[in-house]
């Protein structure tokens, strides 16, 4: 009971140091590579500083932007709090917490030794940077805040992906910011955004599913395997390998992206001839196993 408890509090404070590290790099992006390149990232956070701009240029008011990025998650955090898990809502919460706090407090001097001064750098590094942040989030079983919430309020419970219905809103706070300001402004925030989305989709895999057709003689042996080790099942089909004329099972089963690499390492110990098809799944239908949040 005791070592359970310690692997709890251990596995917390991982969590805990990679979110508070996440929102220091998160936190240095936007004082550094967004401000210096005047981008707009997506969701929440570009919301917040497009509407900060907006107070500055026309109002000649400055207006923090931790204060806004709050503002603007409170309803958000609070359904997924209610509905998605309260130590994954708490957790997001810090997120964004430290990210506002760190960004209207980040010293001058540190910011200007770092800043970049060309947009294109500026657009190119700061979405790869961005992605580091939420990637760490992610690991981290949290968020970033913002759409993140509201996607995953969705996904978890209606089924359905959201990201759609994101990616529609990214473009409307980029038509505001080429309408209100420059298009260039817009358009090098879709470069931003674009290298965001390319490194995020290699660093973290989560959310991706792969599906696996595995050939062997032990399916008794390897079914466990996948059950004990992904929680997901697995369906069999009886055939005939035509080369050696021998009776073979087909193990059919899809398991998310970042368990296949472990899984197929550990079938080819159980069965060193298993003949292992990895397929990637763009969608499925139907009960699939999802780790809960917290």
């Amino acid at each position: 009971m005791q070592t359970k408890i310690k692997a709890s509090t251990v596995h917390l404070m991982r969590r805990l140091i990679m979110v508070s590290v996440a929102a220091f790099v998160m936190a240095l992006n936007i004082n550094t590579f967004i401000n210096a390149g005047e981008i707009v990232p997506g969701g929440f956070t570009g919301l917040a500083l497009l509407t900060q701009e907006c107070f500055r240029k026309f109002l000649n008011i400055r207006v923090s932007f931790s204060v806004l990025l709050y503002i603007l998650n409170a309803v958000p955090a609070a359904v997924c709090f209610r509905f998605v898990g309260k130590r994954f809502t708490l957790l997001s919460c810090l997120m964004v917490f430290l990210t506002g706090i760190l960004t209207d407090c980040m010293p001058p001097m540190f910011i200007e030794y770092i800043k970049v001064h060309d947009t294109l750098l500026s657009a190119v590094f700061g979405g790869l940077i961005n992605a580091v942040s939420i990637s760490m989030c992610l690991f981290a079983d949290a968020t970033s805040g913002g759409t993140d919430f509201i996607a995953i309020f969705i996904s978890e419970k209606y089924s359905r992906d959201a990201w759609n219905y994101i990616f529609v809103g990214n473009c409307v706070i980029l038509i505001l910011a080429a309408s209100l300001f420059s298009l260039e402004k817009a358009l090098y925030s879709i470069i931003f955004q674009f290298a965001t989305t390319m490194a995020l989709g290699s660093l973290y895999k989560g959310y991706q599913k792969k599906t696996l057709f595995i050939i062997t003689s032990k399916p008794d042996e390897i079914y466990p395997l996948i059950r004990d080790t992904t929680r997901h099942d697995a369906t069999s089909f009886k055939g005939i390998g035509m080369f050696r004329n021998s009776e073979k099972t087909m193990l059919y089963s899809v398991v998310s992206a970042n368990e296949d690499e472990r899984l197929t390492t550990a079938i080819k110990q159980i069965d060193p001839d298993a003949f292992i098809n990895i397929l990637r799944t763009d969608h499925i239908q139907g009960r699939f196993y999802k780790h809960p949040k917290d």
